[in-house]
This record gives structure tokens, sequence and C-alpha cells, in this order.
């Protein structure tokens, strides 16, 4: 899984061998975190001006403001790695896709 992206919303996607945690904003600590993300430059903004609802943190320091849940993220990483130990499903999601289900 070295290599796979996890898409992080509005087609971004982020390395997921890169990725540290996945966070709600509203903890005082955390929002902390990001004032001093956005005075060191480290913070990247992928909300496209909807509501921040995760922040990823990578292993590099940076900060990716996201607007889909973590929730959601976690399902996906779920999804990845279910399809890594299972190349069957990703066959057929393929295939479901392709059928436009």
């Amino acid at each position: 899984m070295d290599n796979k992206l996890i898409n992080v919303g509005f087609g971004n996607a982020v390395k997921i061998n890169r990725i540290l945690a996945v966070v709600n904003p509203g903890s005082s600590p955390i929002r902390k975190l990001k004032e001093d993300a956005r005075k060191e430059k480290r913070l990247i903004d992928v909300t496209e001006g909807r509501r921040t609802r995760a922040i990823i943190i990578l292993d590099t320091g940076h900060l990716i403001l996201s607007s889909v849940q973590p929730e959601t993220i976690s399902q996906r990483f779920a999804a990845l790695a279910e399809e890594q130990n299972n190349p069957g499903r990703l066959i057929e999601r393929i295939s479901q896709e392709g059928q436009g289900e």
C-alpha cells in the first residue's frame, strides 16, 4: 500500500503512507496546531471554501484541511486495505463501476 493515494475531497489525494492521523478540527489543541501550521506555511487547504470537517496530519509536519468527514476517510482506508488483502474485491468494484451501479 506504499504508493496508494486516498481521496481527501474534490479530486485531491494524499499518499497514504504519509498520513499519521485524521482528526476532528474542533478541539482546542488541534485548533492551536492548525494556527501554528498556518504561521509556518505548513497548512494545505483543500476544502474549496467549505467547512473543515477533518484535519489530516502528515509525517512531514504538514496539515491538510479537508471537507470530508474523518469517518469517511477511515472507511476509504479500510476499503483500500480490504482490496490489498483480497484483490477479488477490487475486480468486483471495477466491474460494478463499469455497469453504472
